[in-house]
């Protein structure tokens, strides 16, 4: 579902041009779930940013459910990237003004709202066991409930791919073993597949595939 075929990235200096990424290459079916560890500014989030879109490789090729994004058009890759892939960060990005349920359909503002995209959104709500926040704000809710509320933001339009940056980054340990739990459950079962970048051997330990980023190259743990 998911190749990455031999992508590199590089950025200009002073000193000349520093590789982050160097023919790195990946493949990843539906429901399948992967850990990504490396120090920082060892480019994991320059990866992620490529494979969410955000950011073009140099060279290589990326494809999602046999499509190459980076061959659109400004507008058809925002409706690929808003459609096939979900974003968990670090900081949980939810509208302060919004309710929970109304942070959830966020991603379905671009098409027309339904009763069926409102089930969806209660249905998962439900299942990451915040049935009875709908209606609550953001400053109400702990900062592990606010990163519940961004995997089914993530999850509403049942991605291809879902993309985590450090999602357990700002919560106390039992609120990041919540999230790790849902994380590892949920696109599977939904047959996303799920990529988590993290600096926790304790998140990445969940997973049966961990790679490791290191001088600009991405390689498996044995």
């Amino acid at each position: 579902m998911l190749q990455v075929r031999s992508i590199s990235k590089g950025y200009p200096t002073r000193s000349g041009r520093l590789v982050v990424l160097r023919e790195v290459s990946l493949t990843l079916a539906a429901g399948e779930s992967i850990a990504i560890m490396g120090p920082s500014g060892s480019g994991k989030s320059t990866l992620l940013n490529i494979l969410g879109t955000l950011e073009t490789p140099d060279d290589g090729r990326v494809t999602l459910d046999d499509c190459d994004p980076f061959s659109l058009s400004q507008r058809e890759l925002a409706r690929f990237r808003n459609r096939r892939i979900g974003f968990v960060f670090q900081d949980h990005h939810l509208l302060p003004q919004c309710s929970v349920v109304e942070n959830v359909l966020l991603p379905t503002l671009a098409d027309r709202q339904g009763p069926s995209e409102l089930h969806r959104a209660r249905e998962l709500l439900d299942r990451v066991g915040l049935a009875d926040r709908l209606e609550h704000h953001p400053a109400e809710l702990s900062g592990g409930e606010k990163q519940r509320v961004a995997i089914a933001r993530a999850l509403i339009l049942r991605p291809s791919l879902v993309l985590a940056d450090e999602p357990t980054g700002n919560l106390d340990r039992s609120a990041a073993d919540s999230v790790a739990e849902l994380l590892s459950e949920l696109p599977r079962q939904d047959e996303s597949a799920l990529i988590v970048v993290t600096h926790s051997e304790r998140l990445a330990g969940r997973f049966s595939r961990v790679f490791d980023l290191t001088d600009a190259a991405l390689t498996a743990r044995s």
